[in-house]
């Protein structure tokens, strides 16, 4: 696990875009967090560490967006479907066959239906009375043998922002 500070969304996206660069076809990433922690300002970063120039928004209301990059990138959110049943009709195991890159914010509600190789994204709100408005708290978790074996490149990407942002 790698746990990582940023102080404002603008800090967010420049450690998303980092850790894109460790990105390869058919890596899965969970983004799980309350509403309002930066899901979203992620997926921003790291559609832009992949050479995404299209705005990255929130697809709740659609579910999915398909933007095109170094690497395709399918970016869903689950927040409104009611059922992990659901998930079959984004038509995710297809996803997973891509050569793409998945992101899926409130991707912790679905975690049963999705393999076991991913990471973990956690953001959530700074964890002091003294941090700024916008800060966060960013935990990185590899789960399964596909993240396992690259913790170290991806704590290599994200190296600046362990002791304070770049």
């Amino acid at each position: 696990m790698i746990r990582i500070h940023t102080r404002s969304p603008d800090e967010t996206k420049a450690l998303a875009t980092s850790l894109a660069q460790a990105a390869q076809p058919g890596d899965l990433l969970l983004l799980v967090g309350d509403l309002g922690a930066g899901k979203t300002t992620f997926a921003q970063g790291f559609a832009a560490g992949l050479d995404i120039t299209d705005p990255v928004t929130s697809p709740t209301f659609t579910l999915a967006r398909e933007y095109h990059g170094t690497l395709l990138l399918h970016h869903l959110d689950v927040f409104r479907l009611d059922h992990a049943a659901e998930v079959l009709d984004l038509g995710l195991p297809e996803l997973l066959d891509s050569n793409g890159v998945i992101l899926i914010e409130w991707g912790d509600t679905i975690r049963q239906t999705l393999p076991d190789d991913y990471l973990e994204v956690a953001l959530t709100f700074g964890d002091g009375p003294d941090s700024p408005p916008d800060a966060r708290v960013v935990t990185l978790t590899p789960r399964g043998a596909r993240w396992q074996a690259r913790t170290a490149l991806v704590a290599e990407a994200v190296a600046p922002w362990r002791d304070g942002a770049p």
